[in-house]
């Protein structure tokens, strides 16, 4: 399978891309990078919903320039993936743990047989929820991981008791396909850039719009009320209080302070209930930090660099 390149946003050199398919029979695309020089292990990318591997060709080079091989995949029903209903902008998933599939698959059949350990991860926004849960269900794949803005609750009263009920009555009336209450077809990111929710930068903006503008089956419009029923169920989970207890590896938690798409307090409460975890807020930033502002950038980085063995202050 194909990666897009654009000259906004060129695909990083010596990669492998293809596809894979799960233990359920989705076709899954995958990409990966050879390592630099002095290899020091591998990075697993997890993608937020609604995006896809060509969005992090400036992460995936972060990554080399610090002696890291990279590895991609794009969750099941986004990217280059298979999608899973016939109008294929509609985001939908079965269950949450169909994502944890995913991972499995992913893992098995490109990082473990052709990527050099060790290996760490790092997932943004719904990548985050996943491997949160991947952790908790004991799986070791990973010696480290960092969430970029983890979904682990959304702001405000949206996964109140109330919001809840609503979604999953209309699922079990059969409406799960249908876009959620006020959802529309528009692409999601492929907005005016003034009052965006997602970056203060505008050059990087723009290139995450062109990216789409050049191939526009790599996007996904509105969720579905079932992919808003099971992701609203996950996130419920995690408020247990004996959740974080239950995560026996190291976790780097990152939130942005100007968040408006996940909550920040709840990652910060989350965290301090983690056995070996610690988090930082990056002040000032929007939800996706690592499509942010340099200023912005430059405090995940140095936070990331501090906390996964063999970057530069290691």
């Amino acid at each position: 399978m194909r990666l897009v390149s654009i000259p906004a946003n060129p695909v990083p050199e010596d990669y492998v891309s293809g596809a894979v398919r799960t233990s359920d029979g989705v076709d899954l695309r995958f990409a990966r990078w050879a390592p630099p020089l002095g290899r020091k292990g591998t990075v697993c990318v997890f993608t937020g919903r609604g995006e896809q591997i060509e969005k992090y060709f400036e992460t995936v080079r972060d990554l080399r320039d610090r002696g890291f091989a990279v590895a991609m995949i794009d969750w099941r029903g986004q990217g280059g993936s298979a999608r899973q209903l016939p109008e294929p902008r509609k985001g939908y998933v079965r269950r949450f743990s169909d994502y944890e599939i995913d991972v499995r698959s992913f893992m098995e059949q490109v990082v473990l047989p052709d990527c050099p350990p060790p290996y760490f991860a790092l997932a943004h926004s719904m990548g985050g929820a996943v491997l949160l849960r991947v952790a908790h269900a004991g799986r070791r794949w990973f010696d480290r991981i960092v969430l970029s803005a983890p979904m682990i609750d959304l702001p405000g009263h949206l996964t109140s008791f109330p919001v809840r009920a609503l979604l999953h009555a209309m699922r079990l009336c059969g409406q799960g396909g249908r876009y959620i209450p006020g959802g529309n077809d528009q692409l999601t990111g492929v907005t005016d850039f003034i009052g965006n929710p997602l970056t203060s930068d505008p050059v990087r903006f723009a290139r995450n719009v062109a990216i789409l503008e050049e191939d526009p089956t790599l996007g996904l419009a509105s969720p579905t009320v079932a992919w808003a029923d099971t992701a609203f169920r996950a996130m419920h989970e995690f408020r247990a209080v004996n959740y974080p207890s239950g995560i026996r590896q190291p976790l780097l938690l990152i939130a942005a302070g100007d968040d408006a798409i996940v909550s920040t307090p709840a990652i910060e409460e989350f965290a301090y209930h983690l056995r070996s975890g610690s988090h930082l807020v990056i002040a000032g930033s929007k939800h996706e930090i690592l499509q942010e502002q340099n200023r912005y950038r430059a405090q995940f980085w140095a936070a990331f660099d501090a906390f996964v063995p063999g970057s530069p202050l290691f």
